[in-house]
């Protein structure tokens, strides 16, 4: 048997990468090639009460300049997440009113990058100004709306009588800051019209066929007329699942021009034209009875959203799966601020949520002298609360038992401020780790070929997760073929739907198809093995053996609810005199199904957890109050982990194939490895100093 499945597969796209021949959007070489330089707002909040761009045209180079007054034409699309989508539910430059700092107000097209670039800073704009909103504490808080179908609020048993006997009780509001999408790949579009009836976009995107819909609704045209290229994504993370304002502008403005248009971000740009995480306020309440059994929940969230459109970050999704409570209200309110458009970011919801909840359990054990982890065992959920349905290949006490073990949690000293080393505190905590099982559609082509090779092929794609490597282990361990025999190709519209690369459900949609496409093409050409077929290929003279299946979710989710589940223990040295923390020691274990590669799924828990400690330590936009721009802008304001604030990170996976979920019984694993991360940083510095900081991040002058 040729197994492939299971074992480390070095990436198919790693070599690629390493020596700069795999071409991301802004690469691609069009022949008559112009550039376009985006003018952004330099207010939040008001009216262009003029703009004058004769001197950009009269610069060198410049061959046009787009703003509300001659804005080319486009469409509202049907603007829903399964048909068509763009981020703002406004269309860009579609009047003089401004909402935000950076919105777009003009695009400048000229020869070079360097042109378009100088000319854009001759446009001249003056406004009409008013006092913009971007402090949450001066917002207005208001019920938040469903968001992709689903109330965010939700109440089960009788809270009030449960609030008034629970003892002890927790209340405590934890806060996060605004973070920002940096992916390494900065958002870049190339938009190339034929003929003024068809479209060819070279952009950055999670979901090449929603793409390719909605550029077909923005512009009048039959989808098959538009094909969307991503055969390679540097990081994504959530911010690139849709098309912004300003591919949206560039693919419009190249249709006006008739010519192949390439516009791409500057570092300041992305920090209010592609998304960001809102920063959120979260109050919990917990209820228990002295032996530690959960007698009620509470949690409210407030987090901000902007005029032209709408997102909450839905923190209280992850909190009836975690642990069991008779008394369970949850509750998120919206406020709209002078800011971008907030997106989903990596766990959007789960991350932030985990780390209020995750808190509060410790602050829980600390008061009632429990072990963490044996609160956690304790509580454990067994179905999830809100859906009513049992949870399927469950084993996050797995995920605790030997996470501690791994550890030495049971060395821990019982008291903070107890532990030592080198003249500095040492503390150790540790958080639990979850989220969704969630697959989609997806449709594969596989060609067995007669080089002795087989190709697949399909629309889904690789923001860097390692879907490449997957693909292709699948395919060889079902065809009986070394995993090196195997071509995979992604990320074109042209090919079969792959689905959505977000929501870490790629590889959860991706396998199930692999494989009965693999099985339908032996089947076709009547093989038990690949080899088999090759061997009549060459016989029968045909070209290819090929074959397409797809996959889809059924009837298995009115009978389940499937989530991953993990747990992290860390330790922090803490040296109180300058406020230095560093995380000295780190320990993952995940329950994710069956893994298809350890060594690409080991590589996105790492990456997960290291975003997990920007996030507790470093990461935080604040905005100018009277000009609404960030004051963080750039790669050196915005402060990222570096490889010396990283310890080694161990990560170990446990479980069973979830084979209810799918035939190949996988999970995904993108999104699981910064939940909880936070909380166990946290809970460590607590154990570290006897300080409970509740608003992150952690920063030196809150550990002086």
């Amino acid at each position: 048997m040729n197994k492939v499945i299971g074992t480390g597969v070095s990436r198919k796209d790693g070599r690629a990468k390493v020596t700069g021949t795999a071409t991301y959007a802004a690469e691609h070489q069009i022949p008559d090639l112009v550039h376009g330089y985006l003018v952004t707002a330099t207010i939040a909040n008001g009216q262009i009460k003029s703009i004058d761009t004769r001197a950009a045209e009269k610069a060198p180079g410049v061959i046009a300049v787009f703003t509300h007054k001659n804005v080319p034409k486009m469409f509202m699309p049907t603007n829903d997440f399964m048909t068509s989508k763009i981020y703002e539910a406004r269309l860009p430059l579609s009047d003089d009113k401004i909402h935000y700092a950076g919105q777009i107000v003009g695009l400048v097209v000229a020869d070079t990058f360097e042109r378009s670039r100088d000319a854009a800073h001759l446009v001249k704009v003056e406004y009409t100004t008013q006092q913009p909103l971007v402090e949450a504490k001066k917002a207005t808080f208001k019920e938040a709306p469903p968001q992709m179908g689903e109330e965010l609020k939700f109440e089960k048993g009788n809270f009030a009588a449960g609030a008034a006997s629970a003892t002890p009780k927790i209340e405590a509001t934890y806060k996060t800051s605004t973070e920002l999408h940096a992916p390494m790949e900065p958002h870049a579009i190339i938009a190339h019209w034929q003929d003024d009836q068809s479209l060819t976009v070279y952009e950055p995107s999670q979901w090449v066929l929603a793409s390719q819909r909605t550029y077909a609704e923005l512009f009048g045209l039959p989808t098959e007329r538009v094909r969307v290229v991503t055969p390679f994504l540097g990081g994504a993370f959530g911010c690139k699942a849709f098309p912004w304002p300003h591919g949206v502008l560039c693919a419009a403005a190249a249709r006006k021009l008739q010519r192949p248009l390439k516009v791409v971000l500057s570092r300041r740009q992305m920090t209010m034209n592609a998304g960001h995480r809102s920063e959120t306020e979260q109050t919990i309440r917990l209820g228990a009875t002295a032996d530690g059994s959960l007698t009620l929940i509470d949690h409210d969230v407030k987090s901000s959203t902007s005029p032209v459109d709408v997102f909450a970050e839905p923190c209280t999704s992850i909190t009836p799966v975690m642990y069991a409570a008779p008394n369970l209200r949850l509750k998120q309110e919206l406020a709209k601020m002078n800011i971008g458009t907030p997106t989903f970011m990596r766990a959007p919801g789960e991350n932030p949520g985990l780390w209020a909840l995750e808190s509060a359990m410790d602050e829980l054990a600390w008061a009632l002298k429990i072990d963490p982890v044996e609160l956690r065992l304790k509580n454990e959920a067994k179905e999830h609360q809100r859906k009513g349905l049992p949870f399927s290949a469950k084993h996050f006490a797995d995920c605790l038992r030997v996470g501690a073990e791994q550890f030495g949690w049971q060395d821990r000293p019982k008291q903070p401020r107890s532990l030592t080393r080198d003249g500095k505190l040492v503390g150790w905590g540790m958080a639990a780790a979850t989220f969704p099982g969630l697959r989609g559609a997806a449709s594969v082509k596989v060609r067995l070929l007669p080089d002795g090779t087989a190709h697949v092929l399909t629309a889904g794609n690789d923001m860097g997760t390692g879907a490449y490597t997957v693909v292709a282990a699948t395919a060889a361990e079902a065809l009986g073929l070394p995993v090196e025999e195997v071509r995979v190709e992604l990320g074109d519209s042209l090919l079969p739907d792959g689905g959505i690369a977000g929501g870490s459900m790629m590889t959860a949609s991706l396998v199930p198809a692999v494989m009965s496409a693999c099985q339908q093409v032996l089947k076709n050409a009547k093989a038990k093995t690949a080899q088999e077929a090759f061997a009549t290929l060459s016989q029968s003279g045909r070209a290819a053996y090929e074959a397409t299946a797809s996959s889809a979710p059924g009837a298995e989710t009115k009978k389940w609810a499937f989530q991953s589940w993990g747990a992290h223990f860390c330790e922090v040295s803490i040296d109180e005199e300058i406020g230095r923390l560093q995380v000295t020691r780190w320990v993952s274990v995940m329950d994710i199904g069956r893994v298809i590669n350890p060594k690409t799924a080991a590589s996105q828990v790492r990456g997960g957890a290291i975003m997990g400690i920007g996030q507790a330590l470093m990461e935080e936009c604040h905005l100018d109050p009277n000009i609404g721009y960030p004051v963080v802008y750039d790669l050196a304001t915005y402060h990222f982990p570096a490889h010396a604030d990283i310890p080694r990170i161990q990560v170990t996976f446990v479980g069973e194939p979830d084979l209810n979920f799918n035939p190949g019984g996988v999970r995904g694993v993108g999104e699981i490895g910064i939940t909880g991360v936070s909380a166990a940083i946290a809970n460590a510095v607590y154990h570290a100093t006897g300080k409970r900081i509740r608003d992150l991040p952690i920063t030196p002058d809150k550990l002086l």
